[in-house]
């Protein structure tokens, strides 16, 4: 498993971030705080506080490195 923090704080970032997660097999999800949610699923990431960094979980690590090519826009670098 690879993690990541990302920033999706608007509607439009939303949209473009689920649109790439989509285009990967494989399972990504997005943590915040307690609660975890598909990272392919708008509706799931709307019930997080996206006002706050997350945390997106890949456990597909063939792909890691083309998934996280792809978001790069939504990293925060650490």
């Amino acid at each position: 498993m690879v993690t990541t923090t990302v920033s999706i704080d608007s509607l439009d970032k939303i949209q473009s971030f689920v649109k790439i997660i989509n285009e990967y097999n494989g399972r990504f999800d997005l943590v915040s705080g307690c609660s975890r949610v598909n990272a392919k699923s708008i509706m799931g990431i709307f019930s997080l506080d996206i006002s706050r960094p997350l945390h997106l979980n890949i456990y597909n690590d063939e792909s890691a490195g083309y998934v996280t090519d792809a978001i790069s826009a939504f990293i925060i670098p650490r």
